[in-house]
Parts: structure tokens; sequence; C-alpha cells
């Protein structure tokens, strides 16, 4: 059983910036691709970022330009650097991989942008 341990989330003002962090116990070079997606309250789960094992990467429109997504292959983890953040980033983000087992998802860890 893969699993997937996010930290990093937090209340943060408008503007303001945050760093999720995702970290597994086995080799992530194991894994087609990995992301993040999010929940926001009375929505459905979305894509925010995702990054294949060739490295590449895709954004939703509307967190292009603010967060970047990255990885650790040393120390198992894969990163998302929100900058810029604004009241609607408000939800739940989930570390999500997939492999040829399928798909794998971590706990969530909630993120609130609010003054």
């Amino acid at each position: 059983q893969v699993q997937l341990v996010e930290s990093g989330g937090g209340l943060v003002q408008p503007g303001g910036s945050l760093r999720l962090s995702c970290t597994t116990a086995i080799s992530i070079f194991s894994f087609d691709v990995m992301g993040w997606y999010r929940q926001a309250p009375g929505k459905e789960r979305e894509l925010v970022a995702s990054m294949t094992s060739r490295t590449s990467m895709s954004y939703a429109d509307a967190v292009k330009g603010r967060f970047t997504i990255s990885r650790d292959y040393a120390m198992n983890s894969q990163y998302l650097q929100m900058t810029d953040l604004k009241p609607e980033d408000t939800g739940v983000y989930y570390c999500h991989a997939r492999k040829s087992q399928g798909d794998f998802w971590g706990q969530g860890t909630q993120v609130t942008v609010s003054s």
C-alpha cells in the first residue's frame, strides 16, 4: 500500500505564500504521474498541477504563473509552491500519485486564504 503524507497547509492572508509537501516511503521514480488536486467547499475535486515521470508539467489555468510543482527524488517528495494566494484558492489540497497498480491519495491538507 502506498501512503502519501501531506503537510504545509494553513491560514494565510491574500497575496501570501505557502509551500505544500507530499512525502512517501517509496521511491517516487516508481510513479508515472504525481500531482496536486484541491476541493473547495461545495465543489468537485479539481486538478491543480501535475508532473509526469518525464517531468512534463501542467497547471490549471487559475493557478498558472502563481503555483509551481516540483520534486525531490532524494527525499521521495513532491512540493507545491503557492504564491499570490487568493481567497478562491481556499480548499483541501490532496497529493496524488499514479502507478501501474492504480491511483493513490493523501489525506489532504487545508489551505485557507482569508484576511
